[in-house]
């Protein structure tokens, strides 16, 4: 039987050596992780090292993996290392378990690295549109600190929870953006199509037209001669506006302008602080420092104008200061109302818990507020929909109550 030479780390970060005879390398594997350790290497006696794993570059253009399987793979996985499963053979397990072939594929690649020796965190952060930099950093705290299993369910949680939020915000819109496209194709359809019908048939008569029609049938004539034009000119714009979001700077700008705009200022205020809260408070319940929650926590947000507020905090904590007096730079993001009750948990020792309750709460303040944002925006769009449409309408139908003038 071969003799293997292993290295691994234990719970408190020592690194740990060893001899072991076994039949295969997988044997060695699980020999280490039941001992609660993570391996580094695997060699055997006279032989290669035996840790890496060759990957599946086609799992790199396997295709996009749905939200849901993540956060269904992060249960599972935290269901089976709950119960004591080593985490090559409960990933092994999720793995057989799956059909879609994106998911599959993904899977598999990280069962792979996983296998070869490679930390959870690491073979993770290789996909990131499916596990995003604040997940991996939770992962990789709870190995360091094993309590992987209680992190991997908190994250599925906190995933669930944010879905839930996305897809609130996102149906809210839905209506309005439904709109707007309604209105572009109806006004495109009269532009093109049947303004010219009636232009034909005014110049046949000659005479003064109305002011209104006059106008609606130059913007008719520009569109129709120019609208290639124009729709390469908006492209262009289209491109430019992602090019500059895409920067840090310009991204900022756009932020600060959109959070002083009333209505949706609030609402995108509330959203960053519901996302900081839940994040923050399952790291520290899951047992990560308040810096590294913090830094964290602030990827969370997802806007850098209200990230720069946590920057500033994070900064006042590593000298001592408490965290509520740190966040209180910001009141727009951070109320004081919102303040004062973490100032109280962080008196009590029960700050991770109140995070959580302060997230819970506003979101359904957020939820209040975006049903109140579509239902000031509904009206609005309809009556600039129907004033657009209803003023071409009117405009080519006045010379025709004029038509016998024009005709003398």
């Amino acid at each position: 039987m071969p003799q293997f030479i292993y290295t691994a780390i234990k719970n408190n970060g020592e690194k740990f050596s060893g001899k072991l005879e076994a039949e295969s390398r997988e044997v060695v594997l699980n020999h280490i992780y039941e001992k609660g350790m993570r391996p580094v290497s695997v060699v055997e006696q006279g032989g290669k090292p035996l840790i890496s794993v060759e990957r599946d570059n086609s799992t790199k253009r396997a295709g996009r993996v749905p939200q849901g399987s993540v956060e269904v793979f992060l249960r599972q996985l935290a269901n089976l290392l709950t119960a004591g499963i080593p985490l090559n053979r409960a990933i092994e397990i999720i793995v057989r378990e799956v059909t879609h072939p994106a998911v599959k594929k993904q899977w598999n690649s990280i069962k792979n690295d996983v296998v070869g020796g490679e930390s959870l965190a690491n073979a993770l952060s290789k996909w990131p549109q499916s596990f995003p930099p604040v997940y991996v950093a939770m992962v990789k705290a709870g190995e360091t600190g094993g309590f992987l299993s209680v992190v991997l369910e908190q994250i599925a949680d906190f995933k669930l929870r944010e879905q839930d939020l996305k897809g609130r915000v996102k149906s809210a819109l839905v209506y309005p953006m439904l709109l707007v496209v309604m209105a572009v194709v109806v006004l495109t359809f009269l532009m093109i199509y049947f303004i010219p019908q009636f232009s034909s048939i005014f110049e046949e008569f000659g005479g003064s037209l109305p002011l209104l029609t006059r106008f609606i049938m130059g913007a008719s004539n520009w569109v129709v001669r120019y609208g290639v034009l124009l729709a390469v000119a908006i492209f262009l714009m289209v491109i430019s506006i992602k090019r500059v979001l895409s920067g840090k700077a310009g991204k900022k700008s756009v932020e600060q302008a959109l959070i002083k705009i009333p209505v949706l200022g609030a609402v995108m205020l509330k959203f960053g602080l519901v996302r900081f809260c839940r994040m923050l408070g399952t790291l520290l319940e899951a047992g990560v420092s308040l810096v590294i929650s913090l830094n964290v926590a602030k990827e969370a947000i997802g806007n850098q104008s209200l990230s720069d507020a946590v920057t500033y905090a994070i900064d006042k904590v590593k000298n001592g200061v408490s965290l509520a007096k740190g966040l209180s730079s910001d009141t727009k993001l951070f109320p004081p109302t919102v303040l004062e009750m973490i100032a109280v948990s962080e008196e009590s020792g029960r700050l991770d818990k109140e995070l959580l309750r302060i997230a819970l709460t506003y979101e359904g303040e957020l939820d209040r507020q975006l049903r109140m944002l579509v239902a000031v925006i509904e009206p609005v769009l309809l009556f600039l929909m129907a004033g657009l449409v209803g003023a071409v309408v009117i405009g080519m139908l006045l010379p025709v109550f004029t038509l016998q003038e024009l005709i003398k």
